[in-house]
């Protein structure tokens, strides 16, 4: 089973590309990057870590790789 990747590293590499903090609901942050079309994360703050699938959801919404998050 894959090791989940921490919160802040997955914030972190966010902002490095280019996306930024645009609103919260409840435990979930939202993250925007501008372009055409504009790219929006959704993530979920539960704790320290993020697990594998809902990061795997990350990285489909932002376009990046796994790769990226490679610390």
């Amino acid at each position: 089973m894959p090791k989940p990747y921490l919160l802040k590293l997955v914030i972190a590499v966010l902002e490095r590309k280019g996306f930024s903090f645009i609103s919260q609901t409840g435990s979930h942050a939202k993250y925007r990057k501008g372009g055409r079309p504009a790219l929006v994360v959704i993530v979920p703050i539960h704790g320290k870590e993020i697990k594998y699938g809902t990061f795997r959801s990350i990285l489909r919404q932002s376009r990046l790789k796994e790769e990226d998050f490679q610390s």
